[in-house]
Parts: C-alpha cells; structure tokens; sequence
C-alpha cells in the first residue's frame, strides 16, 4: 500500500464533464426545472464521482470504528467508558441503533476495533488495535505522530476491502465515549470556533458536567496547541483513534472514487480532517442528516455540503447513513428512469427556469 502523502497527492476531484451531462439529462426530464431540489443535485454529484449517469446503490457498506478516549478521566461523559466495548458486540448482535437500521437498509455493517480500552474478540470484528484507548487530551496528545498516521491508513485499508468486494456506496460510523469531546477540539482547532458554540452534551449531562466539558476541551488546546497548518497534528494533539479511522475512510473513498456517507458530529469532525487533508475528498462527501450537536453546523458551512434529513438525530454511530442510502438510489431512479419530455411526447416551450 501507498503511503499517506502519496495516496493524497493522488486523488483528483469530480468529472466536471460528467456533471455537466447530467444537468443536461436532469433539465431535460418532463418536469419544472430543478423541481426535485437535492435529489438533482445527489444525481448530479453521483455522475461526477463515477463518471456515469447510472450509479446504483445496491452494494452499501457501513464502517464502524470503535475506540476508547483518554480524556474520560475528567468526567466529560456521563456513560462509563466499558459501554464503548459492550455496544461494539451489541452492533455485531444487530441489537444497536446502528445495528437495526443498517440491517433495515441493506448495509453490510463493517465493526473495527481501532483502539477499544479492552481486550475483544468477538465473530466478525476487525480487529485493528492500535492501542487501548488515547491518552487524556487534557494532559497531553492524545497519540503519537506515528499513531496517527496509522489510524488514517486504517480507514484507507479498509475501504480499499469495501472496494474489492464490490461497494457502491460506503457510510461511516463511530462507538466511543468521550469522542464529542475529541471531535469538539478538532472542530474547534480547525475553525476558531469557541467551546460554547461548538460543544454540545453528548449523551446527555447536568449543566455542571456540561461546563466542565468546555473547560476541559479549552484547557487540551491550550495545553497541546496543535497546529491547524498540519492536520495531523490536530489529530495526534486533540483527536481519537475513530476519528482517524473515519477520516482515513473519507480519503479512501476520494482515492477510490465512490461515495462516502457523513454521519453525525464524530464523523463529520473526521470529515473536516480530512478535507484539510485534501480538499478534494469533499467531492465524494454527502452529509447525511443534521446532527443535534451544535458543532455540526459549523462543519457543514466549512466543507459547503447540506444534510439531506432533519430527523433531530443525535446518536451517531452511523445511524444517519443508514437511513440516507435510499435516498442516493432514489436520485439516481429520478436521472435513469423517468421519461424526458421527448419521451413523454410533451413539448417544453411553456418552461421558466426559476431557480
């Protein structure tokens, strides 16, 4: 396998001609100009990351990357940090949110170990651990350099597998506690936000709890002082092994050309990583729902995408991909199979292009 700056400086960005061509066929379609809104616009996307008109979505493969964080120390969560191992085995059961909904959809549901702070084996887990959980960002970097590197190319791997076996569309997903603090930070780094707009709570916290957790994510960037002209500093400074797994994902899918799912927070903080990466990566990103958790806003203004659902969503682990895929292969329905005018033997000169 290529290396990471290798990897980055190759992947070029979308077909432009190939999206030129599909606004044309869209436009041409019986019905007002632009009427099915972001569904064109999905289409329109989808032909410019494949070079093709017909994208379906049948082959759909959600990777999970579960990871301990070190910065559970200082109270930030109020679940205790054994859920994280306990709901990577109920994903596997198809007891979790994630679960149920990727089975619902048709996904095959891909569970990595990445830094889980235990010893697992459990059937159909990847094992991939890099270490047992990150150290309190609080305190220190979360990772070395190396580590870091190393949690990229895990995603990069393992959607070079999803490649190889067939996939048309990948999501991403998450299990760790303490991880809407990592991602926090990063969002915050990257942006200049403050903690009292990107921070939310989780899975749920008493005020108190809540201003310690801005306190505690103020004080890791004040301590760590990781560089924002070097991403992978942020990520070996403030992140978590999951958000390198999934940024890794996002970079892979560019490389590979093939779509890749945003989910909540977590997994759009990794988004944001890896666009500052490579900014090209965020021509294969399509932003799933729009997440509860105030950061997440802040993430979809930087990287310029608009969340397909408003189902006020907040449990991440990839729960948002699972719902969204259809709606992928229903834009790619609208551009295939409807009739254009000329097929439906109706003449368009009445037209007005409101748009």
């Amino acid at each position: 396998m290529k290396d990471l700056e290798k990897i980055l400086a190759e992947i070029k960005g979308a077909y432009e001609q190939s999206k030129v061509k599909a606004k044309e066929r869209l436009d041409n379609l019986a019905k007002p100009l632009g009427s099915l809104g972001q569904l064109e616009n999905i289409a329109i996307k989808l032909s410019g990351i494949t070079g093709r008109l017909d994208n379906p979505m049948k082959n759909r493969q959600l990777i999970v990357m579960s990871s301990d964080n070190g910065v559970v120390e200082e109270g930030v969560s109020c679940c205790p940090q054994n859920i994280t191992v306990i709901q990577t085995i109920n994903m596997l059961r198809g007891l979790t949110g994630v679960g149920v909904l990727a089975k619902h959809a048709g996904a095959k549901l891909k569970v990595v170990d990445i830094g889980i702070n235990a010893d697992v084996e459990y059937p159909g887990l990847y094992y991939r651990k890099i270490r047992k959980g990150t150290w309190n960002i609080s305190k220190g970097p979360a990772m070395t350099r190396e580590e870091a590197i190393k949690s990229i190319m895990t995603g990069i791997d393992m959607v070079e597998e999803s490649v190889k076996e067939g996939a048309e569309v990948l999501g991403t997903g998450e299990m760790g506690i303490g991880n809407t603090s990592t991602s926090s930070a990063i969002v915050m780094a990257f942006t200049g936000s403050s903690a009292d707009i990107v921070v939310g709570k989780g899975a749920g916290l008493t005020e108190e709890a809540y201003e310690n957790k801005k306190r505690v994510i103020k004080q890791a960037l004040e301590i760590n002082k990781p560089d924002i002209n070097d991403p992978v500093d942020v990520l070996t400074k403030v992140g978590g092994f999951d958000i390198g797994g999934m940024a890794g994902c996002f970079i892979g899918a560019a490389y590979y050309r093939i779509p890749i799912l945003i989910d909540g927070l977590i997994s759009a903080a990794a988004a944001l990583l890896a666009y500052k990466l490579n900014p090209l990566v965020v021509d294969y990103m399509f932003s799933t729902h729009c997440s509860a958790e105030p950061g997440y806003k802040i993430v979809m203004d930087e990287l310029g995408l608009k969340p397909m659902l408003n189902l006020d969503m907040r449990l991440g682990e990839g729960s948002g991909c699972a719902v969204s895929y259809d709606i992928l292969d229903a834009a790619n329905d609208i551009i295939t199979k409807m009739a254009t005018f000329e097929e439906a033997t109706i003449f368009n000169d009445f037209l007005v292009d409101i748009r």
